[in-house]
């Protein structure tokens, strides 16, 4: 389980996150979804501890993120919202960093790489360097990373930018096992059909604020006669293509 309790984001006079409550449980995908600037990312990189939250509390097992940092990091797997990091080592020496940084056993880090490397056909770029991968490699290299030490929560923000459609779909297929297993799975994403079709339940960000927590099933039985797009931009602001279009015949024009 992890739980945020009011936590707040300020950057001097903007306020990236409001009083966010959350509980995050076990055995399930759990989607972020929102526009740019709606407070995804802080909200994830406050969870992998890349930022320190203005106030307000986030637990993961019983444990405070602020006094247990360490330990809870341990417990994550974290792929950030651009690959572009460490782009001077080889695929290779970045996994080896990893490795060391979760201290794994040699032998099972080897036979987990060379399954992940298999699984995403990066078994022949090891001894190439990430500045001369394409965004989509660069994506492989950093998900197979942090996937290598298969901890129990994956924290992903859009992991599946870039990615070929065999490589989404495989990873995609890995965040289902992973929750099947008991497991916890966070992701942030803007594609409406890919949280569909993976969230146990979501959160809407606007603004830095919470409008909507529940899983995808409920929010569509609120508007039955709406597709999954329609309700999201209504609740997020923003107008779909049929809105629009009835807004602009009701403008008079000269």
């Amino acid at each position: 389980m992890i739980e945020l309790v009011n936590v707040t984001k300020n950057y001097g006079t903007k306020q990236a996150l409001k009083e966010l409550n959350l509980n995050i449980k076990q055995g399930e995908i759990f989607g972020f979804l929102g526009h740019n600037g709606a407070g995804k990312s802080t909200t994830i990189k406050s969870l992998v501890s890349i930022i320190q939250p203005s106030s307000g509390s986030i637990a993961v097992d019983g444990l405070s993120l602020s006094e247990h940092r360490e330990t809870i990091k341990k417990k994550i797997a974290y792929v950030p919202d651009t690959p572009d990091i460490f782009l001077q080592l080889t695929a290779g020496e970045y996994w080896d960093l990893i490795g060391a940084a979760y201290g794994l056993d040699a032998s099972k880090k080897q036979q987990r790489l060379d399954e992940l490397a298999t699984l995403f056909d990066m078994q022949s770029h090891q001894d190439e360097t990430l500045a001369g991968f394409s965004h989509g490699m660069r994506q492989k290299t950093i998900i197979i990373g942090a996937l290598l030490p298969d901890p129990d929560i994956w924290i992903l923000d859009e992991p599946l930018q870039g990615l070929d459609p065999q490589a989404a779909f495989d990873l995609k297929q890995m965040m289902k096992a992973h929750a099947a297993k008991g497991k916890t799975v966070i992701f942030s994403t803007h594609a409406l059909d890919t949280a569909q079709q993976l969230c146990d339940e979501l959160a809407i960000l606007k603004k830095g604020e919470l409008i909507y927590n529940g899983s995808v099933e409920e929010l569509l039985e609120q508007s039955p006669n709406e597709s999954l797009e329609e309700i999201y931009l209504k609740m997020a602001g923003r107008q779909s293509d049929a809105q629009l279009a009835q807004t602009l015949e009701g403008e008079d024009y000269e």
